[in-house]
């Protein structure tokens, strides 16, 4: 902050320091020009007749008066003069100075106007204008991306409605097919049956996205920490997913050392690797192998999740960890998620003091996840 004031405390002193050699070139001028100069003859005798109408007295007392005052106590009416004028002086130099008030009051004020785009201050306070800018242009970030993330869920929450009508729709329609067809065929009853009972499925993971973007905005992660054994816990992970792996032929396979382990939040830690190997299972290729790496490093633990697929562009990779983002933004109601599941892994990696990022290049596609020791 020093460095930031140098040049307003500079024009400051400079200032003072004209105000008091003005101060003194003036009393100096009034000393030896009117006092003890070539016109203090005039200024005596327009003092003395000043004197004389003012009070009402005569040439000779009034004389006495000038003679005490500009002669007897020179030096104390010199010192009182230069304390006024020096009052004077500073009482106009302050109203010069309040201009930066004005301006910083002004400045106020246009940070909360969206219709000026950048706010001005004098030369002196070029700091304070570059950080009022960078406020100002930071609060207009901030207002378009809590309006894009408005949007988003909107748009999500219209979406998940759709989503929740269509199986309720369909599984009310087969119900009553069976509550009013009492003959109707086992077999038939039991293909309607089951139907029913996965629209029902699918309906209770709808809803449960729904619960998760209330608890994921409201950023709640309590954390029951204990040593988890990272190479067992991913090939459970790995395992679950087999039904889901072998319809298009895919694998998971899990490679590292057996004996790391990492401080977190069990549950919490699977759903962060059940969320990134499910989106690795979508967009990964038929007949791919989704690798999980584990690797033991000086400053922590590094897992890699990498399978092979269309590459994702630069510019969606910024934001595939975004709430709602969607990275195919055509939906499935057998697929379609809510777009949080790469949100609530960064949520939960962050809580547990780690990291998350994404890379993609020439069809392959990598999740890093780091744990710090």
């Amino acid at each position: 902050m020093k460095d930031e004031f140098s040049r307003l405390k500079m024009k400051i002193i400079l200032r003072i320091a004209i105000i008091a050699a003005a101060s003194l070139c003036l009393g100096f001028i009034i000393l030896n020009v009117f006092i003890d100069g070539i016109l203090e003859a005039p200024f005596a005798e327009a003092f003395t007749n000043m004197v004389m109408s003012l009070f009402k007295i005569d040439y000779y007392t009034a004389a006495n008066v000038y003679f005490a005052i500009f002669q007897e106590h020179k030096t104390l009416v010199l010192a009182l003069g230069f304390i006024l004028l020096l009052f004077l002086l500073f009482y106009f130099a302050l109203r010069h100075f309040t201009r930066y008030f004005k301006e910083i009051s002004n400045g106020l004020n246009v940070l909360i106007e969206e219709t000026e785009p950048y706010i001005s201050f004098s030369p002196e306070l070029d700091f304070m204008e570059k950080k009022f800018n960078w406020v100002k242009s930071e609060m207009a970030t901030r207002k378009k991306a809590a309006s894009e993330s408005e949007e988003r869920k909107n748009e999500l929450v219209v979406y998940l409605a759709h989503d929740i009508k269509t199986p309720l729709t369909s599984m009310i329609g087969y119900l009553t097919l069976l509550n009013e067809a009492a003959d109707m065929p086992r077999e038939q009853r039991e293909k309607y049956m089951r139907i029913a009972l996965d629209k029902g499925f699918r309906l209770e993971k709808l809803i449960d996205e729904f619960f998760d973007i209330t608890r994921f905005n409201l950023h709640t992660i309590l954390l029951d920490q204990e040593e988890i054994d990272l190479n067992f816990m991913l090939r459970q992970v790995a395992d679950e997913f087999y039904p889901l792996l072998v319809p298009e032929n895919k694998k998971a396979e899990v490679y590292g050392d057996e004996d790391v382990t990492v401080k977190g939040d069990r549950d919490k830690l699977a759903r962060v690797f059940n969320n990134i190997l499910k989106n690795a299972v979508a967009y990964s290729d038929e007949g791919g192998i989704i690798r999980i790496d584990i690797r033991k490093e000086e400053a922590g633990v590094t897992v890699i999740f990498t399978n092979q697929g269309k590459t994702i562009p630069a510019h969606k990779l910024e934001t595939i960890f975004e709430k709602f983002y969607r990275l195919d933004n055509a939906r499935s109601s057998h697929t379609g998620g809510a777009g949080l599941g790469l949100a609530i892994a960064r949520e939960i990696v962050l809580a547990h003091g780690g990291e998350i990022t994404a890379k993609s290049q020439d069809g392959e596609t990598s999740f890093v996840i780091f744990f710090p020791n």
